[in-house]
């Protein structure tokens, strides 16, 4: 596997705030567990509030999580000052989401100017066997500093 060189010295730092910037992963209980350039893990422990009819974890806060481990994994890569979007996505679901404990880990493929290329696995750690139950391709969108464009100054007054 390729090892990639962040742009950001402060890439650490930087992607853990804007991790920590999001409510929805607040909210989920998503927390980062392994950060490097172009990789992370994320981790997730059950809770029956994010549970779907059957009493599995619902595909869509297993997605988030994939998406958001893409993100930052992407966001490693990224230049100062610079902000990330998500694009485009596909996700498999491989098996029901049920477990203790469930993982995030998303890696770039190819990383570029202002798209940049990850895929990410779900696994659920039930009964002490993990379990891949989702993969993730996903494409994300570099965004130039917010000051910069009218889109991110109109932000800025929200």
């Amino acid at each position: 596997m390729a090892r990639f060189e962040p742009k950001n010295p402060d890439y650490r730092a930087i992607s853990i705030e804007t991790f920590e910037a999001q409510r929805a992963m607040k909210t989920l209980g998503i927390s980062i567990a392994r950060l490097e350039p172009g990789e992370v893990d994320l981790a997730m422990e059950y809770s029956a509030e994010f549970t779907q009819q059957h009493g599995f974890v619902h595909a869509g806060v297993i997605t988030a999580g994939l998406d958001n481990a893409c993100g930052i994994a992407a966001f490693t890569l990224m230049p100062a000052g610079s902000g990330i979007l998500t694009v485009e996505f596909k996700t498999n679901l491989l098996a029901p989401a049920r477990g203790e404990r469930f993982a995030f880990s998303a890696t770039v493929v190819k990383p570029g100017r202002t798209l940049t290329v990850c895929e990410a696995r779900a696994y659920a750690v039930h009964e002490g066997v993990e379990i891949l139950i989702a993969t993730m391709s996903g494409t994300l969108m570099a965004l130039a500093p917010r000051e910069a464009t009218a889109w991110g100054r109109a932000l800025a007054e929200v």
